[in-house]
C-alpha cells in the first residue's frame, strides 16, 4: 500500500455529443495528464453511454466525465443527472497505457477510487448549487461552468 498523494484534476473541455454538453476532466497519477489516447477512447466510451443507455432515460442532457491515468490501470467514468437528483456512473476500465482496452465493469468490481471520488463530490455541490436549489429556473449554464481544478503530484 503506498501512502496516499493528492493527483492533478483538471478540466479538459465541454464536450458536446449528441445534444449532451458533458464536462470532461483529467485525472493523473503523475504530473502530467492523460493522454490523448485514452481521452479520445473515453470520448468513443461516452459517445456510445450518451447514444445508448442514457438516451432511453430522462434526463438534462448534462454531465461529466473523468479520464483518468492510473498508476495500474486507466479508467474512464461517464456521469449525466437524471430525474432531478440522481446521477448515474458508468466505469469502464484499461489496462495501463492501452487505451485500446477499455471494458465497462460492473458495480460489483469497481465504483470509483478515492480521486476519481472528489471529482463526483465536487459535481455534486455544483449540482446542488446550480439546479436544485433553483428549482424554478435551473442554471444549465453555470453548472458548466462550474469547474474543478486542483494541482497535485
Amino acid at each position: 500500500m503506498e501512502r496516499y498523494r493528492p493527483r492533478a484534476i483538471r478540466h479538459l473541455a465541454l464536450w458536446s455529443c449528441e445534444g449532451w454538453r458533458m464536462k470532461v476532466y483529467g485525472i493523473s497519477a503523475t504530473c502530467g495528464m492523460p493522454g490523448p489516447g485514452l481521452v479520445d477512447a473515453g470520448r468513443r466510451v461516452a459517445t456510445g453511454l450518451l447514444t445508448g443507455v442514457a438516451s432511453r432515460t430522462p434526463h438534462y442532457g448534462v454531465g461529466f466525465m473523468g479520464v483518468h491515468g492510473g498508476a495500474t490501470a486507466d479508467m474512464v467514468f461517464v456521469d449525466w443527472w437524471a430525474a432531478e437528483n440522481e446521477l448515474h456512473h458508468h466505469v469502464h476500465v484499461a489496462e495501463s497505457g492501452r487505451p485500446e482496452t477499455l471494458r465497462p465493469r460492473s458495480a460489483d468490481e469497481l465504483t470509483a477510487c478515492v480521486w476519481d471520488l472528489e471529482l463526483i463530490a465536487f459535481e455534486r455541490k455544483a449540482w446542488i448549487r446550480c439546479v436544485l436549489e433553483r428549482p424554478d429556473a435551473p442554471d444549465w449554464d453555470a453548472y458548466l461552468t462550474n469547474l474543478l481544478s486542483i494541482g497535485g503530484a
